[in-house]
């Protein structure tokens, strides 16, 4: 007889996978000495793709210094840090050994976030943004190295936005009289230095604390202690003195923050340095300029990051602007922070993906690998198509705010985007205005459900904490983290309620941004592409009907109710022009399928597209949007 066989028995280390997946770096520049000009061999097909629309050619410093950066992200020691700092999360220390409070070293943070954080300065995240002999759109450059950066780095990008937006605000008053507080400006030339250098020494990171239980109250401070007028780099402290409870505050290891609170003439903008002398001089060391840590906060995610509750009690700062215009002064910051929390979402969602697909080409399900899977890819491929949107929509924006900022002509004029940029500035302003609540709101949205989704896509290894290998499957991490961006900087219902906000600002558009900028905007960029997408081109002129009807026919209670409804109605319309338009810069057939794929899938009830082919065609067109040019699958038989 034969003898019987037996089942191999499973061991703890028999292999799951036949090959652990390989993460390529996201971004690939493949110098031409012709255009130097991005190649097609880019794990990110979007960020490729938007960088060619909006960098002029022969800027292959932006290619490289992205291309460099995407493969820093990935190297094993910038992973360690960042478990490191995910794994030791902050700690407070309020007591020093006999039981003082402890205003010299209360805030421990791990050398992981340090060194990230350091990195992060030296990369030019920040001065990217503000490179006066670039170019080149400096915001896309910026938000493409962000993007390549922002999931390994532990959070760090949190600073770093808001040492943004202070550098943007503090440089609007460089200008500006000391008048009664003698002193400043040389305070804020000095800050506005540090907030962009690229030298870790030198570099400041800011905090921006605006959250209060129930506002703070300030006095100006007339008698100034000798010895202890001069903040831990030896600038003089200002003359105001600020007392209150700061409830919500990121970045508590800064060097400086921008703070609202209250005046006799209203909420006002403060400047204060986070340190100040403990003695008369250097040799005393430093200590909080006031400010003591009450707690940190136990979140959901964004454990790295020190997140606390602060109580102020003669803080030394300065005031800047007017008494009584702190809030509109601070609005130049939150533009710039709901920037990068929509940068920073679609940046986690594109690491998510790009996991799915090394995950794909690795494991195996019933006898072969899942990228021959047709229902999970058509699943990923369509969850593709929502991110190449989020980034369109997200990267539209950031050159819209490069446009503003450095000028159409100097930055636009010579890119494949000449066409889908205003230039008049007034127009691009108003548009940009229009969008960064709606993109704030839907791109974090977006991404926590895309993550959501990357996470499945793995199954039980997409739900497990995996900071082995360095943490790049990981996805978990990610999606905690993306969690809290429809929430930081205003909830999706406070983003709604600023785009009413917009609609009946007659200082935009002469109060028409909808039926005027935005309407002239859509109708001019349809045209150019209504050739190529007849049917979803149609789609989105009545969407666009839609919405200028409901803005014309609802009183402003009516359209906060329905405020959600707006910021659907902007992204889908904004979203499929700009598909569209990449599409149409080049005739790219996937482009071309992406565009078709999600100006369909937002069609008005009872509108929508009817696709032809047949299901096989739309496979194979699913594998090379899911699976990019560095899929193995070619376009013959399924």
């Amino acid at each position: 007889m034969p003898e019987p066989k037996f089942q191999q028995p499973s061991s703890s280390t028999a292999g799951f996978f036949q090959a652990f997946p390989i993460l390529p770096a996201a971004f690939t520049a493949e110098a031409s000495q012709a255009t130097h000009q991005t190649g097609s061999t880019s794990d990110d097909v979007a960020l490729a793709r938007i960088l060619n629309l909006y960098i002029p050619q022969g800027s292959f410093a932006v290619y490289k210094s992205i291309h460099d950066l995407s493969r820093r992200a990935l190297h094993p020691s910038v992973l360690e840090h960042g478990i490191d700092a995910e794994l030791n999360t902050p700690r407070l220390r309020p007591l020093n050994t006999f039981g003082q409070e402890n205003s010299v070293d209360p805030l421990w943070v791990t050398e992981g976030w340090k060194s990230l954080k350091a990195i992060g300065q030296q990369e030019g995240l920040v001065t990217s943004g503000y490179d006066e002999a670039a170019g080149w759109n400096r915001r896309v450059h910026q938000f493409g190295l962000n993007h390549v950066w922002s999931s390994s780095a532990a959070m760090t990008g949190c600073p770093a936005s808001m040492t943004d937006g202070a550098a943007k605000l503090i440089h609007s008053h460089l200008k500006d009289e000391d008048g009664d507080q003698p002193g400043r400006s040389d305070v804020l030339r000095q800050a506005y230095s540090r907030l962009i250098s690229r030298d870790p020494a030198f570099a400041w990171t800011s905090g921006q604390w605006m959250t209060e239980r129930s506002g703070g109250f300030v006095q100006c401070l007339h008698a100034i202690s000798v010895g202890k007028d001069r903040d831990a780099h030896g600038m003089p402290l200002g003359p105001w003195r600020i007392d209150g409870f700061k409830w919500f505050s990121s970045a508590t290891d800064s060097d400086m923050a921008l703070l609202l609170a209250r005046t006799e003439q209203g909420l006002s903008l403060f400047y204060i340095p986070l340190r100040r002398r403990a003695g008369p001089s250097d040799s005393h060391g430093s200590i909080l300029n006031g400010v003591r840590i009450q707690r940190l906060k136990n979140k959901v995610g964004t454990k790295q990051l020190p997140t606390a509750e602060l109580e102020l009690k003669g803080t030394r700062g300065w005031l800047i602007g007017q008494p009584g215009k702190g809030v509109r002064e601070i609005a130049t910051i939150l533009n710039i922070t709901r920037l990068y929390t929509a940068g920073g979402s679609a940046a986690g969602l594109g690491r998510g993906l790009a996991v799915c697909r090394a995950y794909s080409k690795s494991r195996i399900v019933q006898g072969k690998l899942l990228e021959h899977n047709h229902l999970h890819v058509r699943w990923m491929a369509g969850e593709t198509v929502k991110y190449r949107a989020a980034m369109n929509l997200t990267f539209f924006g950031l050159a819209l705010q490069g446009a503003v900022e450095q000028g159409w002509d100097k930055v636009v004029q010579n890119t494949r985007a000449d066409s889908l940029i205003p230039k008049d500035k007034k127009s691009a302003f108003a548009l940009l205005r229009l969008i960064t609540p709606v993109l704030k709101s839907q791109v974090s949205v977006n991404a926590v459900e895309g993550l959501r989704a990357c996470m499945e896509g793995l199954g039980g290894v997409g739900y497990c904490e995996n900071n082995e290998d360095g943490g790049i499957l990981n996805i978990a991490k990610i999606f905690r983290d993306t969690l809290v961006n429809p929430i930081w900087e205003g909830t999706v219902s406070v983003m709604a309620e600023d785009v009413v906000r917009v609609l009946s600002d007659s200082r935009l558009g002469d109060g028409h941004i909808i039926d005027g900028i935005l309407s002239d905007w859509v109708k001019t960029n349809l045209s150019r592409c209504k050739s190529r997408f007849p049917h979803e081109s149609e789609i989105v002129r009545r969407r666009l009907d839609a919405l200028v009807s409901l803005v014309q026919s609802t009183d402003k209670n009516e359209l906060l109710w329905r405020g959600r409804e707006l910021l659907i109605h902007l992204e889908a319309i904004v979203s499929s022009v700009v598909l569209m338009y990449d599409a149409c810069s080049d005739g790219d057939e996937v482009s071309t399928e992406v565009a078709s794929r999600y100006a369909s899938s937002k069609a008005l009830p009872g509108e929508a597209l009817l696709r032809e082919g047949s299901w096989h065609k739309e496979a194979l067109m699913d594998q090379r949007i899911f699976l990019g040019t560095s899929s193995r699958v070619s376009a013959g038989k399924l």
